[in-house]
């Protein structure tokens, strides 16, 4: 059915005349008529009948026109639902349990008022081609890695340094250490299942491996964040990486413990990409907390890959947001 036909049909039933409906919807009257012919045919009824004071509905029009309202605000919302400005604005944060998870949640509460959709995308290829082709409007990522570089059009501005920490359960060595050097990571088995090839977490593992010699163990299904801690929980030989900033609750039996790792410390570089070009109001205003509210790195030394882009040296002015919790 021809919306534009629909649209005319709606218009000339509340107007109750061609030529007033002409008017509203910026017309002639003859491609009003012509409009209404052309749905009568498509329907095979007679929907207007003409007559000295305008136009009436016939049964067949009375029957069909509050379907047509619902088909004009169907239209509407499917429109508003796509339209940057008014739809809302959507953000991958690659995991909803991950640290940008997070971060979105704290914009949330800073700005109720802008619409959020949010979304999860597995891999920086999926993600950046999702940002050029308008699908989101921000992703989370670390860049660049390895043989990737951000397309024309698409930029990056640091947004968190996730400082990493040891996750052990309470019969493993360094269980009782208040911390642990990077360097004393050296041989010990870090369980990461979820660690796949060709992601820039894989990559930024395989370097920090390279760099201070923990043996990164990815065998095995991946079932989850609960699953990897009940491993851990059992384990005196295996620990893996998480953060504070991590969402996540264990069982008080399970007795893990978050071990910081320093000298230096580890952090993963969280960056928010987007399209240059991208008019959504909302993207501003994610992209102005995020620089106001990034929080202070880690005292000390800190490493992450020679591949990430490194953090601003100074944060530019930007109006005030609510820090984030």
């Amino acid at each position: 059915m021809d919306l534009k036909a629909v649209r005319a049909f709606v218009a000339i039933a509340d107007s109750g005349q061609f030529q007033k409906a002409a008017v509203d919807l910026a017309l002639t009257q003859q491609a009003v008529s012509k409009r209404i012919a052309a749905l009568e045919r498509d329907l095979g009824v007679r929907l207007l009948v003409r007559t000295p004071r305008g136009a009436e509905l016939t049964i067949d029009g009375q029957a069909l026109l509050p379907h047509a309202r619902v088909l004009l605000r169907a239209e509407e919302r499917a429109t508003a639902a796509v339209r940057p400005g008014d739809r809302a604005l959507r953000v991958d944060v690659v995991g909803r349990r991950a640290a940008p998870g997070g971060l979105v949640q704290h914009f949330h509460r800073a700005h109720p008022e802008i619409a959020l959709d949010v979304v999860t995308l597995f891999d920086v290829e999926t993600a950046v081609t999702a940002l050029r082709d308008g699908a989101v409007d921000a992703t989370f990522r670390a860049v660049t890695m390895p043989g990737q570089r951000l397309p024309d059009g698409i930029t990056a501005t640091p947004v968190l340094d996730e400082p990493l920490r040891l996750c052990v359960g309470p019969g493993h060595p360094f269980a009782r250490a208040a911390r642990v050097t990077t360097a004393q990571l050296a041989g010990h088995r870090i369980w990461m299942p979820g660690n796949v090839p060709g992601t820039e977490w894989h990559a930024y593992y395989e370097e920090l491996a390279t760099a201070f010699g923990p043996a990164i163990d990815t065998i095995g299904p991946n079932f989850g964040l609960e699953a990897l801690l009940d491993t851990i929980a059992g384990s005196a030989t295996v620990a893996t990486f998480l953060s504070e900033r991590t969402p996540h609750v264990w069982p008080v039996a399970h007795d893990l413990r978050l071990v910081p790792l320093v000298d230096p410390v580890p952090v993963y570089p969280h960056s928010l990409l987007w399209r240059t070009d991208n008019p959504h109001p909302g993207l501003t205003a994610l992209r102005d907390y995020l620089v106001a509210t990034r929080p202070r790195p880690p005292q000390g030394a800190t490493w992450r890959p020679s591949w990430a882009q490194p953090p601003p040296t100074h944060v530019p002015p930007t109006r005030a947001a609510s820090p984030s919790g």
